[in-house]
């Protein structure tokens, strides 16, 4: 990819780091319904897309605006939507159908507590619905988790990017926390150079070939073959899409593992413990889905215990224990309701697995 020269810090939320992002980005059309904690990002696009000459809508229902991205999309248009937990939820049915059409999409969940309505504090109790499809069928997106605002920028790029390479929705999870701090930034786009042509998209009257976007196959075998090009495509995003930071497991007995807002707690707690003499470690996943297995599995052959620390009971600990695969104990520590972990109860959480 070519590089443009670095741009100047900023200082700027999570929520509008993504929506500047994807302007860059070349996002062309946002669709979105007001929902805390994003509620920034909305506003963002809405002042900043009009003012690039693009689509800003303000739909009236998540169900709308998920639609308005498929219908963008199926015009070859980058297209974004935007929302949080209960609203992420309202727009699956439509998030399986860009999958099963092959459509590209970015969708944003910064996440806040549940179930139902919850409260509009952070946590991190979507990671089931994010990585495992979320909506009806046999499909997978890729999930992206940034732990800074730096990050949610980046993350931003790369998911525009990831959804146009694989014909798929890809999904930026954050939480009230990283979507509302503010950070510095250098939001620089990093220009692809290899990515597919858009045969496919809808011409209408412009002359092009007739084409059909569909996921409606009724012949028999017709829907098999679908999903088993599907499935290959899944495959070959989990080759080579995998995307973690290692944080000094090399010899590491006691590693951590977290994503976004409390890798970055956990990262404090790793310092402290070192300080110590303890070998700890942390294994944070930058892409939840595909799931860093490998580099999981690697570990597990040195470490003695993995302490999976989540803002929610305990959803990334199963992937964790299938990648550990019975090698070693894969603990849990965690709590959700929009409530934050700190420093020190982290800290003490994993001095019980140093001590065991």
């Amino acid at each position: 990819m070519k590089k443009k020269e670095k741009a100047e810090p900023i200082l700027i939320c999570g929520n509008e780091a993504v929506g500047e992002a994807a302007i860059q980005a070349g996002c062309r059309a946002y669709f979105g319904y007001p929902i805390t904690p994003q509620n920034e990002l909305t506003a963002y696009m809405a002042a900043r897309m009009p003012e690039e000459g693009r689509v800003f809508i303000q739909s009236e229902s998540e169900l709308a605006a998920i639609n308005m991205v498929f219908g963008a999309s199926a015009l070859g248009v980058r297209a974004m939507t935007s929302s949080s937990s209960p609203g992420i939820s309202l727009k699956q049915e439509g998030i399986s159908y860009l999958a099963g059409c092959e459509l590209p999409a970015v969708i944003v969940n910064m996440s806040r507590g549940g179930p139902g309505l919850g409260n509009i504090g952070p946590s991190q109790s979507d990671y089931f619905q994010a990585t495992r499809g979320g909506g009806h069928g046999d499909y997978r997106t890729p999930v992206l988790a940034g732990a800074s605002v730096q990050e949610l920028a980046d993350t931003t790029f790369l998911a525009f990017n990831l959804a146009d390479r694989y014909r798929t929705p890809v999904l930026i999870l954050g939480d009230g926390i990283l979507g509302q701090m503010m950070e510095p930034v250098s939001i620089t786009h990093p220009e692809p150079t290899d990515l597919p042509q858009k045969d496919w998209i809808l011409g209408g009257a412009s002359g092009r070939s007739p084409r059909v976007i569909k996921s409606l196959f009724l012949k028999p075998g017709a829907l098999d073959a679908h999903n088993r090009k599907l499935q290959g495509r899944y495959r070959t995003i989990q080759e080579k899409e995998v995307r973690y930071e290692d944080f000094m497991t090399s010899d590491a007995t006691l590693i951590l593992v977290a994503y976004g807002i409390t890798a970055r707690l956990c990262r404090e707690v790793i310092k402290n413990l070192r300080q110590e003499g303890y070998a700890v470690g942390l294994l944070r996943p930058i892409t939840l889905w595909p799931f860093p297995t490998k580099k999981i599995k690697e570990l597990a052959r040195t470490s003695s215990t993995f302490l999976t620390v989540e803002m929610n009971y305990g959803q990334m600990v199963e992937d964790v224990r299938l990648s550990v695969n019975g090698n070693c104990p894969v603990e849990f520590f965690g709590y959700g309701g929009g409530e934050i972990l700190t420093v020190e109860e982290i800290e003490e959480a994993a001095r019980k697995y140093i001590l065991s």
